[in-house]
Order: C-alpha cells, then sequence, then structure tokens
C-alpha cells in the first residue's frame, strides 16, 4: 500500500475554495490569448488545441486558405509545454501551492515574454516572429493545462467549453430545477466570452496588448491567491498529515 500511494499523485483537493478564482481568471485569458493568436498571427489556436487540430486539418485539405505550419508548431509548443507540466505535476498531491506557483509564474513570464515581442517587432503572418510568438504561448498554455488536469476541480479546465456546455444542457434537461444552479459553469463560460471579446478589441490596437493583459490578469488573481493563504505550508507537515 505504502508504494503504491507514493507511486501515484493524487490531484489536489477540491476543498481548496482559493483555487477556482485563480483558474477563473485564466480561462478569462484563455479568450485574451487565443482572440490574439487567431485573429492577429493567421488563424491559429494558441490554446484551444482541438480548434487547432480541426484548423490543421483544414489546412491540410487546402480549404479556406488557412494554414498548416503555424498550427503545426502551435501543437508542438504545447504539447512540449504539457511535457514539462506533467513532469512538474508528479508532486502535485503533496505540494499543490507550490507547484501550482510555478506552473502560472512560469505561464506569466512567458506571455509577458510573448507582450514585450510583439511591441517591440512588426509581426506579420506566416513570418519568423509571428512563429516564434506562437511557440512561446503554446508551450505556456501547454504548462497550464498540465498542472490544471492534475488540480482536477470540476468545470474548470480553463481552455475548452465543450463539457461545462455539455453538462449545463444535460443537466437542466435531467433536473428542470437545476436550471441557473450552475454559477460555476456559468462563470467558466462568461469568462471566456468576455476574454475572447476584450481580446479582440484590444487586438485591433496592438498584438501585445491582449497579451499583456492576460499576464497581468493571471499575475493579479495568482497574487490574491498567494495573499489569502499567507505563506507557503511546509512540506514537513503535509506529509505528516497525509500519512496520518
Amino acid at each position: 500500500m505504502t508504494g503504491e500511494s507514493a507511486g501515484a499523485a493524487k490531484p489536489a483537493p477540491a476543498t481548496d475554495r482559493a483555487l477556482p478564482p485563480v483558474l477563473l481568471a485564466l480561462t478569462l485569458t484563455t479568450g485574451l490569448i487565443d482572440a490574439a493568436s487567431y485573429l492577429g498571427l493567421g488563424h491559429v489556436f494558441t490554446a484551444n488545441m482541438t480548434g487547432n487540430v480541426v484548423l490543421l486539418g483544414f489546412g491540410l485539405a487546402n480549404a479556406g486558405g488557412l494554414p498548416v505550419l503555424a498550427p503545426l508548431i502551435s501543437l508542438g509548443a504545447f504539447l512540449l509545454g504539457a511535457a514539462i507540466g506533467g513532469r512538474l505535476a508528479i508532486g502535485i498531491a503533496d505540494e499543490h501551492k507550490r507547484i501550482l506557483l510555478i506552473g502560472v509564474a512560469s505561464e506569466i513570464a512567458l506571455l509577458a515574454l510573448a507582450a514585450v515581442f510583439a511591441y517591440a517587432v512588426r509581426i506579420q503572418i506566416n513570418s519568423a516572429s509571428a512563429y516564434a510568438i506562437i511557440t512561446i504561448i503554446a508551450l505556456a498554455m501547454g504548462l497550464r493545462n498540465a498542472i490544471v488536469r492534475k488540480l482536477a476541480i470540476p468545470d474548470m479546465t480553463t481552455t475548452v467549453l465543450t463539457m461545462t456546455l455539455t453538462g449545463l444542457a444535460a443537466d437542466a434537461a435531467a433536473t428542470p430545477a437545476r436550471i441557473g444552479a450552475s454559477p460555476r459553469r456559468l462563470s467558466v463560460v462568461a469568462a471566456m466570452l468576455v476574454g475572447a471579446m476584450l481580446g479582440a478589441l484590444l487586438e485591433k490596437q496592438n498584438l501585445g496588448l491582449p497579451l499583456a493583459v492576460a499576464a497581468g490578469a493571471g499575475a493579479t488573481s495568482f497574487g490574491a491567491y498567494v495573499l489569502g493563504h499567507g505563506r507557503w505550508p511546509d512540506n514537513s507537515t503535509q506529509r505528516r498529515s497525509s500519512s496520518s
């Protein structure tokens, strides 16, 4: 039994009530990020890989003039980020706050780097500079998704809404009295919608703007999370409490 528990990390406990607001803010940034990438970097997603795979299929079919290289780069960078995040998240059951700190801080740094790069360099679609920004953002999103997956907070994947919308409709049909009784699901949908709308408006001004706002939103929400928890818990204390 000892070997089994040591070999498999469990998700962070859903009783951490400070986590959903952080994940909600990250959902908002997904809308900002995909608005910037799709509208400003040439019909490519850097957060929503489902849409990216579909766009890649269209591009391979030479339909609609859609690109092939950009979504391939995005997918590759995302997978690399997810691999890094997966290694980082191995110990998330015992140290989920520290791992979340490292993951979100890395994402914020990468988004800030992409924003600075977008301001400093004139970005043209299908150029090396555009591919560089796609790589940076998709790497950040892969890292985030791997860690959020390990946290396993219900209805808060931060990058996709398909199952969230399915849950809203299916639960409402099964139990009509529950219509409107899913504030978390509704807030997630609203956050991504608002993020996408805001990102589209900001991208008209400069590609770096939605990326900078996304980095700022992530930093603000996670700063509030850290302050709300005070100091990080001692590892030895966590191990003693989990073993008891």
